[in-house]
Protein backbone atom coordinates (compact mmCIF):
# COMPACT_ATOMS: atom_id res chain seq x y z
CA UNK A 1 0.00 0.00 0.00
CA UNK A 2 2.96 2.65 0.63
CA UNK A 3 4.30 1.95 -2.87
CA UNK A 4 0.85 3.10 -4.24
CA UNK A 5 0.61 6.05 -2.15
CA UNK A 6 3.82 7.40 -3.01
CA UNK A 7 3.75 6.42 -6.91
CA UNK A 8 3.22 9.20 -9.20
CA UNK A 9 -0.45 8.52 -9.94
CA UNK A 10 -1.24 8.79 -13.78
CA UNK A 11 -3.91 10.68 -14.83
CA UNK A 12 -5.34 9.11 -17.95
CA UNK A 13 -9.13 9.82 -16.28
CA UNK A 14 -8.44 13.44 -17.76
CA UNK A 15 -7.35 12.12 -21.23
CA UNK A 16 -10.96 9.67 -21.29
CA UNK A 17 -12.53 13.23 -20.08
CA UNK A 18 -10.65 14.70 -23.35
CA UNK A 19 -12.51 12.00 -25.59
CA UNK A 20 -15.70 12.45 -23.94
CA UNK A 21 -15.64 16.36 -24.78
CA UNK A 22 -15.02 15.77 -28.60
CA UNK A 23 -17.40 13.72 -28.79
CA UNK A 24 -20.03 16.44 -27.33
CA UNK A 25 -18.47 18.81 -29.73
CA UNK A 26 -19.14 16.65 -32.59
CA UNK A 27 -22.21 15.80 -31.64
CA UNK A 28 -23.52 19.02 -31.39
CA UNK A 29 -21.83 20.08 -34.73
CA UNK A 30 -24.14 17.77 -36.20
CA UNK A 31 -27.25 18.85 -34.77
CA UNK A 32 -26.32 22.66 -35.41
CA UNK A 33 -25.68 22.00 -39.15
CA UNK A 34 -29.18 22.30 -40.09
CA UNK A 35 -30.51 25.23 -37.76
CA UNK A 36 -27.60 27.19 -39.33
CA UNK A 37 -28.53 25.84 -42.81
CA UNK A 38 -32.00 25.82 -43.29
CA UNK A 39 -33.36 29.57 -43.52
CA UNK A 40 -30.76 30.62 -45.83
CA UNK A 41 -29.76 28.00 -48.08
CA UNK A 42 -32.50 25.04 -47.63
CA UNK A 43 -35.70 26.89 -46.98
CA UNK A 44 -35.50 28.84 -50.40
CA UNK A 45 -34.62 25.59 -52.11
CA UNK A 46 -37.94 23.58 -51.00
CA UNK A 47 -39.69 26.02 -49.71
CA UNK A 48 -40.16 25.39 -45.93
CA UNK A 49 -41.97 27.96 -43.40
CA UNK A 50 -41.37 28.17 -39.58
CA UNK A 51 -43.87 25.78 -38.80
CA UNK A 52 -42.17 22.95 -41.65
CA UNK A 53 -38.91 23.78 -39.83
CA UNK A 54 -40.33 23.35 -36.57
CA UNK A 55 -42.28 20.10 -37.41
CA UNK A 56 -38.59 18.58 -38.37
CA UNK A 57 -36.78 19.68 -34.84
CA UNK A 58 -39.86 18.59 -33.27
CA UNK A 59 -40.05 15.37 -34.58
CA UNK A 60 -36.45 15.05 -34.08
CA UNK A 61 -36.78 15.95 -30.23
CA UNK A 62 -39.74 13.20 -29.92
CA UNK A 63 -37.40 10.39 -31.31
CA UNK A 64 -34.42 11.10 -29.38
CA UNK A 65 -36.85 11.45 -26.71
CA UNK A 66 -38.09 7.42 -27.51
CA UNK A 67 -34.59 6.46 -28.16
CA UNK A 68 -33.19 7.86 -24.47
CA UNK A 69 -35.60 5.90 -23.00
CA UNK A 70 -33.64 2.75 -24.31
CA UNK A 71 -30.33 3.63 -24.97
CA UNK A 72 -28.81 3.71 -21.88
CA UNK A 73 -29.71 0.32 -21.07
CA UNK A 74 -28.78 -0.57 -24.39
CA UNK A 75 -25.36 0.82 -23.56
CA UNK A 76 -25.65 -0.96 -19.64
CA UNK A 77 -26.04 -3.85 -22.07
CA UNK A 78 -23.73 -3.56 -24.52
CA UNK A 79 -20.82 -2.29 -22.27
CA UNK A 80 -19.20 1.27 -22.42
CA UNK A 81 -16.74 0.60 -25.30
CA UNK A 82 -19.29 -1.18 -27.55
CA UNK A 83 -22.28 0.88 -27.20
CA UNK A 84 -20.32 4.16 -27.59
CA UNK A 85 -19.41 2.98 -30.59
CA UNK A 86 -22.72 1.64 -32.55
CA UNK A 87 -24.09 5.59 -30.80
CA UNK A 88 -21.32 7.63 -32.97
CA UNK A 89 -21.51 5.44 -35.81
CA UNK A 90 -24.79 5.59 -36.42
CA UNK A 91 -25.55 9.44 -35.83
CA UNK A 92 -22.34 10.05 -37.77
CA UNK A 93 -24.20 7.73 -40.98
CA UNK A 94 -27.87 9.87 -40.28
CA UNK A 95 -25.80 13.17 -40.60
CA UNK A 96 -24.14 12.53 -43.26
CA UNK A 97 -27.76 11.08 -44.78
CA UNK A 98 -29.51 14.41 -45.00
CA UNK A 99 -26.99 15.20 -48.20
CA UNK A 100 -29.18 12.86 -49.81
CA UNK A 101 -32.40 14.75 -48.67
CA UNK A 102 -32.46 17.21 -52.09
CA UNK A 103 -31.62 14.80 -54.58
CA UNK A 104 -34.13 12.18 -53.44
CA UNK A 105 -36.52 15.38 -53.53
CA UNK A 106 -35.72 16.03 -57.14
CA UNK A 107 -36.07 12.63 -58.06
CA UNK A 108 -39.29 11.97 -56.18
CA UNK A 109 -40.84 15.34 -57.29
CA UNK A 110 -39.62 14.79 -61.32
CA UNK A 111 -37.74 18.12 -61.69
CA UNK A 112 -35.04 18.29 -63.42
CA UNK A 113 -32.62 20.15 -60.79
CA UNK A 114 -32.60 22.07 -57.54
CA UNK A 115 -33.21 25.45 -58.90
CA UNK A 116 -36.23 24.14 -61.03
CA UNK A 117 -38.02 23.50 -57.27
CA UNK A 118 -36.44 26.75 -56.11
CA UNK A 119 -38.16 28.26 -58.70
CA UNK A 120 -41.60 26.94 -58.47
CA UNK A 121 -44.12 29.90 -57.02
CA UNK A 122 -44.06 30.06 -53.55
CA UNK A 123 -47.63 29.29 -51.93
CA UNK A 124 -48.15 27.15 -54.71
CA UNK A 125 -49.79 24.18 -54.80
CA UNK A 126 -46.69 22.48 -56.36
CA UNK A 127 -44.32 24.22 -53.23
CA UNK A 128 -46.54 22.74 -51.00
CA UNK A 129 -45.87 19.50 -52.48
CA UNK A 130 -42.05 20.23 -53.01
CA UNK A 131 -41.94 21.37 -48.98
CA UNK A 132 -43.94 18.36 -47.73
CA UNK A 133 -41.87 15.74 -49.35
CA UNK A 134 -38.50 17.16 -48.61
CA UNK A 135 -39.50 17.55 -44.62
CA UNK A 136 -40.26 13.99 -44.44
CA UNK A 137 -36.92 13.24 -46.23
CA UNK A 138 -35.22 15.17 -43.37
CA UNK A 139 -37.10 13.98 -40.77
CA UNK A 140 -35.88 10.33 -41.50
CA UNK A 141 -32.43 11.27 -41.84
CA UNK A 142 -33.08 13.12 -38.81
CA UNK A 143 -34.77 10.04 -36.96
CA UNK A 144 -31.50 8.24 -37.77
CA UNK A 145 -29.53 11.04 -36.41
CA UNK A 146 -31.64 10.89 -33.09
CA UNK A 147 -31.23 7.27 -32.58
CA UNK A 148 -27.54 7.20 -32.18
CA UNK A 149 -27.67 10.65 -30.46
CA UNK A 150 -29.74 8.82 -27.86
CA UNK A 151 -26.40 7.13 -26.84
CA UNK A 152 -24.16 9.81 -26.25
CA UNK A 153 -24.86 11.14 -22.93
CA UNK A 154 -25.84 7.65 -21.27
CA UNK A 155 -22.56 5.96 -22.15
CA UNK A 156 -20.45 9.39 -21.80
CA UNK A 157 -21.98 9.47 -17.69
CA UNK A 158 -21.11 6.43 -17.58
CA UNK A 159 -17.36 6.92 -18.16
CA UNK A 160 -17.28 9.63 -15.83
CA UNK A 161 -18.93 7.17 -13.15
CA UNK A 162 -15.66 5.10 -14.34
CA UNK A 163 -12.97 7.06 -14.18
CA UNK A 164 -13.99 9.87 -11.56
CA UNK A 165 -14.52 9.86 -7.73
CA UNK A 166 -17.85 11.42 -7.26
CA UNK A 167 -16.61 14.39 -5.92
CA UNK A 168 -14.53 15.15 -9.05
CA UNK A 169 -17.68 13.87 -11.32
CA UNK A 170 -19.38 17.59 -11.57
CA UNK A 171 -16.18 19.13 -12.56
CA UNK A 172 -15.51 16.45 -15.52
CA UNK A 173 -18.92 15.88 -16.31
CA UNK A 174 -19.01 20.23 -16.95
CA UNK A 175 -15.94 19.81 -19.47
CA UNK A 176 -16.86 17.75 -21.06
CA UNK A 177 -20.25 18.85 -21.48
CA UNK A 178 -18.28 22.28 -22.39
CA UNK A 179 -17.89 20.31 -25.90
CA UNK A 180 -21.71 21.25 -26.03
CA UNK A 181 -21.04 24.87 -26.39
CA UNK A 182 -17.83 24.52 -28.22
CA UNK A 183 -19.65 22.69 -30.82
CA UNK A 184 -22.48 25.58 -30.50
CA UNK A 185 -19.55 28.04 -31.28
CA UNK A 186 -17.53 26.66 -33.87
CA UNK A 187 -20.34 25.76 -35.77
CA UNK A 188 -21.53 29.59 -36.65
CA UNK A 189 -17.71 30.14 -37.52
CA UNK A 190 -17.59 27.24 -39.96
CA UNK A 191 -20.75 25.52 -41.40
CA UNK A 192 -22.30 28.47 -43.03
CA UNK A 193 -18.65 29.43 -44.29
CA UNK A 194 -19.00 25.91 -45.77
CA UNK A 195 -22.07 25.82 -47.40
CA UNK A 196 -21.34 28.88 -48.97
CA UNK A 197 -18.02 27.88 -50.08
CA UNK A 198 -19.51 25.14 -51.76
CA UNK A 199 -21.85 26.87 -53.40
CA UNK A 200 -20.05 29.41 -54.63
CA UNK A 201 -18.08 26.10 -56.44
CA UNK A 202 -21.24 24.85 -57.43
CA UNK A 203 -21.41 22.11 -55.64
CA UNK A 204 -25.29 21.32 -55.15
CA UNK A 205 -26.67 24.11 -53.13
CA UNK A 206 -23.38 24.15 -50.82
CA UNK A 207 -25.60 22.74 -47.51
CA UNK A 208 -25.30 19.22 -48.84
CA UNK A 209 -21.69 18.65 -48.00
CA UNK A 210 -21.23 20.58 -44.59
CA UNK A 211 -23.62 17.96 -43.97
CA UNK A 212 -21.36 15.32 -45.21
CA UNK A 213 -17.88 17.08 -43.69
CA UNK A 214 -19.48 17.20 -40.44
CA UNK A 215 -20.91 14.26 -40.38
CA UNK A 216 -17.71 12.30 -41.09
CA UNK A 217 -15.74 13.85 -37.75
CA UNK A 218 -17.74 10.96 -36.18
CA UNK A 219 -16.06 8.50 -38.34
CA UNK A 220 -12.25 9.53 -37.00
CA UNK A 221 -13.07 10.09 -33.35
CA UNK A 222 -13.96 6.23 -33.54
CA UNK A 223 -10.92 4.88 -34.31
CA UNK A 224 -9.59 6.90 -31.36
CA UNK A 225 -12.26 5.63 -29.04
CA UNK A 226 -11.03 1.76 -30.24
CA UNK A 227 -7.66 1.95 -29.34
CA UNK A 228 -7.87 3.77 -25.82
CA UNK A 229 -10.93 3.16 -23.99
CA UNK A 230 -10.49 0.67 -21.38
CA UNK A 231 -12.72 0.16 -18.31
CA UNK A 232 -9.55 1.69 -15.32
CA UNK A 233 -9.33 -1.86 -13.84
CA UNK A 234 -8.02 -2.91 -16.83
CA UNK A 235 -6.33 -0.49 -19.02
CA UNK A 236 -2.64 -0.09 -19.49
CA UNK A 237 -2.37 3.81 -18.58
CA UNK A 238 -3.54 4.09 -15.45
CA UNK A 239 -1.30 2.84 -12.85
CA UNK A 240 -2.37 1.76 -8.92
CA UNK A 241 -2.40 4.95 -7.82
CA UNK A 242 -4.66 6.38 -9.69
CA UNK A 243 -6.80 3.51 -9.50
CA UNK A 244 -7.13 4.09 -6.07
CA UNK A 245 -7.91 7.70 -6.17
CA UNK A 246 -11.24 6.60 -8.53
CA UNK A 247 -12.62 4.16 -6.09
CA UNK A 248 -12.05 6.51 -3.41
CA UNK A 249 -15.92 6.25 -2.43
CA UNK A 250 -15.61 2.74 -2.01
CA UNK A 251 -15.77 0.66 1.42
CA UNK A 252 -13.34 -1.96 -0.40
CA UNK A 253 -11.55 -0.68 -4.00
CA UNK A 254 -10.34 -4.54 -4.09
CA UNK A 255 -13.74 -5.89 -4.25
CA UNK A 256 -15.36 -3.81 -6.51
CA UNK A 257 -12.92 -4.01 -9.03
CA UNK A 258 -12.93 -8.27 -8.45
CA UNK A 259 -16.83 -8.03 -8.59
CA UNK A 260 -17.54 -5.29 -10.59
CA UNK A 261 -18.71 -7.11 -13.31
CA UNK A 262 -20.71 -9.00 -11.00
CA UNK A 263 -22.62 -5.99 -9.73
CA UNK A 264 -26.57 -5.82 -9.13
CA UNK A 265 -28.73 -4.50 -11.57
CA UNK A 266 -31.64 -2.74 -11.10
CA UNK A 267 -34.36 -3.82 -13.28
CA UNK A 268 -35.93 -1.29 -16.10
CA UNK A 269 -39.65 -1.01 -14.87
CA UNK A 270 -38.24 -0.98 -11.52
CA UNK A 271 -35.98 1.96 -12.42
CA UNK A 272 -39.42 3.84 -12.02
CA UNK A 273 -40.39 3.49 -8.70
CA UNK A 274 -37.70 5.63 -7.32
CA UNK A 275 -38.10 9.35 -6.79
CA UNK A 276 -34.72 9.96 -7.13
CA UNK A 277 -35.30 8.66 -10.73
CA UNK A 278 -38.81 11.08 -11.28
CA UNK A 279 -36.48 13.64 -9.60
CA UNK A 280 -33.84 13.34 -12.74
CA UNK A 281 -37.05 12.99 -15.08
CA UNK A 282 -38.41 16.45 -13.85
CA UNK A 283 -35.14 18.27 -13.88
CA UNK A 284 -34.42 17.12 -17.83
CA UNK A 285 -38.09 17.53 -18.73
CA UNK A 286 -38.15 21.45 -17.70
CA UNK A 287 -35.16 22.55 -19.40
CA UNK A 288 -33.30 20.60 -22.01
CA UNK A 289 -36.55 21.91 -24.05
CA UNK A 290 -34.80 25.59 -23.49
CA UNK A 291 -31.17 24.44 -24.51
CA UNK A 292 -32.31 23.13 -27.56
CA UNK A 293 -35.19 25.93 -28.35
CA UNK A 294 -31.59 28.25 -28.35
CA UNK A 295 -29.65 25.50 -29.71
CA UNK A 296 -31.99 25.67 -32.90
CA UNK A 297 -33.16 28.68 -33.36
CA UNK A 298 -30.84 31.29 -32.51
CA UNK A 299 -29.52 31.84 -36.19
CA UNK A 300 -32.90 32.10 -37.21
CA UNK A 301 -34.03 34.30 -34.65
CA UNK A 302 -31.11 37.08 -35.59
CA UNK A 303 -32.00 37.01 -39.43
CA UNK A 304 -35.41 37.12 -38.60
CA UNK A 305 -35.35 40.41 -35.95
CA UNK A 306 -32.36 41.82 -37.44
CA UNK A 307 -31.78 40.37 -41.19
CA UNK A 308 -28.86 38.93 -40.71
CA UNK A 309 -28.12 36.29 -43.08
CA UNK A 310 -26.12 32.80 -41.34
CA UNK A 311 -23.46 33.60 -43.73
CA UNK A 312 -22.74 37.05 -42.87
CA UNK A 313 -19.95 38.28 -40.73
CA UNK A 314 -22.76 39.74 -38.19
CA UNK A 315 -24.29 36.50 -37.99
CA UNK A 316 -21.55 34.52 -37.04
CA UNK A 317 -20.46 37.28 -34.54
CA UNK A 318 -23.22 37.28 -32.56
CA UNK A 319 -23.80 33.41 -32.29
CA UNK A 320 -19.86 33.05 -31.88
CA UNK A 321 -20.28 35.54 -29.08
CA UNK A 322 -23.25 33.88 -27.54
CA UNK A 323 -22.02 30.58 -27.64
CA UNK A 324 -18.12 31.98 -26.43
CA UNK A 325 -20.23 33.18 -23.25
CA UNK A 326 -21.86 29.66 -22.66
CA UNK A 327 -18.72 27.54 -23.30
CA UNK A 328 -16.19 29.94 -20.51
CA UNK A 329 -18.98 30.44 -17.91
CA UNK A 330 -20.01 26.88 -17.52
CA UNK A 331 -16.97 25.11 -17.23
CA UNK A 332 -17.43 26.94 -13.18
CA UNK A 333 -20.93 25.52 -13.06
CA UNK A 334 -18.44 21.96 -11.93
CA UNK A 335 -16.45 23.64 -9.99
CA UNK A 336 -19.29 25.02 -7.61
CA UNK A 337 -20.50 22.17 -5.71
CA UNK A 338 -17.04 20.37 -5.55
CA UNK A 339 -16.02 23.75 -3.45
CA UNK A 340 -19.30 23.50 -1.54
CA UNK A 341 -18.15 19.94 -0.90
CA UNK A 342 -14.55 20.09 0.23
CA UNK A 343 -14.68 23.87 1.93
CA UNK A 344 -18.21 24.00 3.45
CA UNK A 345 -18.61 19.99 4.33
CA UNK A 346 -21.44 19.34 2.54
CA UNK A 347 -22.65 15.58 0.95
CA UNK A 348 -21.95 15.83 -2.61
CA UNK A 349 -25.95 16.26 -3.42
CA UNK A 350 -26.33 18.70 -1.08
CA UNK A 351 -23.59 20.61 -2.83
CA UNK A 352 -25.35 19.77 -6.06
CA UNK A 353 -28.42 21.19 -5.22
CA UNK A 354 -27.54 24.55 -4.09
CA UNK A 355 -25.17 25.16 -7.22
CA UNK A 356 -28.73 24.45 -9.65
CA UNK A 357 -30.51 26.79 -7.37
CA UNK A 358 -28.13 29.32 -8.08
CA UNK A 359 -27.90 28.47 -11.82
CA UNK A 360 -31.38 28.58 -12.25
CA UNK A 361 -31.65 32.07 -11.86
CA UNK A 362 -29.42 32.81 -14.57
CA UNK A 363 -31.88 32.07 -17.63
CA UNK A 364 -34.47 34.82 -16.23
CA UNK A 365 -32.00 37.46 -17.87
CA UNK A 366 -33.86 36.13 -20.99
CA UNK A 367 -37.07 37.80 -19.86
CA UNK A 368 -34.73 40.45 -21.13
CA UNK A 369 -34.02 39.32 -24.79
CA UNK A 370 -36.34 40.96 -26.59
CA UNK A 371 -36.76 44.44 -24.74
CA UNK A 372 -32.92 45.17 -25.21
CA UNK A 373 -32.85 43.90 -28.48
CA UNK A 374 -34.62 47.26 -29.72
CA UNK A 375 -31.59 48.97 -28.91
CA UNK A 376 -28.99 46.19 -30.16
CA UNK A 377 -29.02 42.98 -31.04
CA UNK A 378 -25.78 42.51 -29.01
CA UNK A 379 -28.05 42.34 -25.95
CA UNK A 380 -29.76 39.24 -27.10
CA UNK A 381 -26.74 37.81 -28.12
CA UNK A 382 -25.25 38.19 -24.20
CA UNK A 383 -28.79 37.74 -22.74
CA UNK A 384 -28.91 34.39 -24.24
CA UNK A 385 -25.47 33.20 -23.53
CA UNK A 386 -25.66 34.04 -20.05
CA UNK A 387 -28.86 31.74 -20.04
CA UNK A 388 -27.22 28.67 -21.78
CA UNK A 389 -24.21 28.90 -19.69
CA UNK A 390 -26.63 28.64 -16.76
CA UNK A 391 -28.36 25.93 -18.33
CA UNK A 392 -25.15 24.49 -18.89
CA UNK A 393 -24.12 24.53 -15.89
CA UNK A 394 -27.25 22.75 -14.03
CA UNK A 395 -27.05 20.09 -16.48
CA UNK A 396 -23.49 18.84 -15.51
CA UNK A 397 -24.68 19.31 -11.73
CA UNK A 398 -28.02 17.70 -12.85
CA UNK A 399 -26.41 14.53 -14.39
CA UNK A 400 -24.04 14.53 -12.09
CA UNK A 401 -26.88 13.61 -9.15
CA UNK A 402 -27.48 9.99 -11.04
CA UNK A 403 -24.08 8.96 -10.01
CA UNK A 404 -24.40 10.53 -6.68
CA UNK A 405 -27.54 8.09 -5.96
CA UNK A 406 -27.08 5.10 -8.29
CA UNK A 407 -24.97 1.81 -9.19
CA UNK A 408 -22.89 2.07 -11.05
CA UNK A 409 -24.43 -0.61 -12.85
CA UNK A 410 -27.55 1.77 -13.44
CA UNK A 411 -26.09 5.18 -14.93
CA UNK A 412 -26.88 4.70 -18.40
CA UNK A 413 -30.63 3.40 -17.78
CA UNK A 414 -31.40 6.27 -16.06
CA UNK A 415 -29.38 8.68 -17.73
CA UNK A 416 -31.52 7.33 -20.62
CA UNK A 417 -34.99 7.77 -18.98
CA UNK A 418 -34.29 11.39 -18.10
CA UNK A 419 -33.20 11.74 -21.95
CA UNK A 420 -36.08 10.98 -23.04
CA UNK A 421 -38.19 13.43 -20.61
CA UNK A 422 -36.25 15.88 -22.45
CA UNK A 423 -36.64 15.29 -25.03
CA UNK A 424 -40.55 15.32 -24.74
CA UNK A 425 -40.10 18.84 -23.79
CA UNK A 426 -37.35 19.88 -26.31
CA UNK A 427 -40.41 18.69 -28.69
CA UNK A 428 -43.23 20.20 -27.25
CA UNK A 429 -41.22 23.86 -27.09
CA UNK A 430 -39.94 23.43 -31.04
CA UNK A 431 -43.39 22.35 -32.19
CA UNK A 432 -44.69 25.39 -30.23
CA UNK A 433 -42.48 27.56 -31.35
CA UNK A 434 -42.45 26.55 -35.11
CA UNK A 435 -46.29 26.83 -34.85
CA UNK A 436 -46.52 29.64 -32.86
CA UNK A 437 -43.98 32.12 -35.08
CA UNK A 438 -45.66 31.53 -38.03
CA UNK A 439 -49.09 32.21 -36.93
CA UNK A 440 -47.96 35.25 -35.08
CA UNK A 441 -46.09 36.71 -38.50
CA UNK A 442 -49.40 35.98 -40.28
CA UNK A 443 -51.32 37.53 -37.60
CA UNK A 444 -48.93 40.90 -37.37
CA UNK A 445 -50.03 43.72 -35.54
CA UNK A 446 -53.44 41.63 -34.73
CA UNK A 447 -50.87 39.32 -32.37
CA UNK A 448 -49.85 41.24 -29.40
CA UNK A 449 -47.30 40.24 -25.95
CA UNK A 450 -46.33 42.53 -23.25
CA UNK A 451 -46.08 45.54 -25.63
CA UNK A 452 -44.64 43.23 -28.80
CA UNK A 453 -46.43 42.54 -31.88
CA UNK A 454 -46.11 39.86 -34.34
CA UNK A 455 -43.37 37.66 -35.07
CA UNK A 456 -41.63 39.43 -31.75
CA UNK A 457 -44.51 38.37 -29.64
CA UNK A 458 -44.15 35.40 -30.60
CA UNK A 459 -40.77 34.98 -29.43
CA UNK A 460 -41.60 37.14 -26.53
CA UNK A 461 -44.02 34.41 -25.15
CA UNK A 462 -41.23 31.62 -25.21
CA UNK A 463 -38.47 33.78 -23.63
CA UNK A 464 -41.37 33.95 -20.86
CA UNK A 465 -41.10 30.24 -20.82
CA UNK A 466 -37.67 29.70 -20.83
CA UNK A 467 -36.69 32.04 -18.24
CA UNK A 468 -39.01 29.97 -15.24
CA UNK A 469 -38.53 27.01 -16.53
CA UNK A 470 -35.58 25.85 -14.49
CA UNK A 471 -36.60 27.44 -10.83
CA UNK A 472 -40.01 25.39 -11.70
CA UNK A 473 -37.77 22.17 -12.16
CA UNK A 474 -35.71 22.72 -8.92
CA UNK A 475 -38.37 23.18 -6.55
CA UNK A 476 -40.26 19.79 -7.98
CA UNK A 477 -36.81 18.05 -7.38
CA UNK A 478 -36.32 19.01 -4.22
CA UNK A 479 -39.61 18.38 -3.14
CA UNK A 480 -39.28 14.82 -4.50
CA UNK A 481 -35.81 14.40 -3.04
CA UNK A 482 -35.08 16.74 -0.22
CA UNK A 483 -31.80 14.93 1.66
CA UNK A 484 -29.21 12.81 -0.21
CA UNK A 485 -30.44 8.96 -0.54
CA UNK A 486 -28.32 6.37 -2.34
CA UNK A 487 -30.29 3.67 -3.81
CA UNK A 488 -29.89 0.12 -3.17
CA UNK A 489 -29.84 -2.05 -6.06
Amino acid sequence: MNAIKTKTMTNFRWVMCALLFVATTVNYLDRQVLSLTWKDFIAPEFHWTDDNYGTITAVFSIVYAACMLFAGKFVDFMGTKKGYLWAIGVWSAGAVAHALCGWLTVQLEGYASAADMAAVQTGSAAALLIATTSVWLFVAARCVLALGEAGNFPAAIKVTAEYFPKKDRAFATSIFNAGASVGALAAPATIPLLAQYFKDLGIGGGWEMAFVIIGGLGFIWMGFWVFLYEKPEKSKYVNGAELVYIHQDDESPAVETKNEEKEPQISFLRCFTFRQTWSFITGKFFTDGVWWFYLFWAPAYFSDQYGYKSSSSEAIMLIFTLYAIVTVLSIYGGYLPKLFVEKKGMNPYSGRMLSMLIFAFFPLLALFAQPLGAYSAWWPAIIIGLAGAGHQAWSANLFSTIGDMFPKSTIATITGIGGMAGGIGSFLINKGAGALFTYSEAQGAAFSFLGFDGKEAGYMIIFCICAVAYLVGWVIMKALVPKYKPVVA
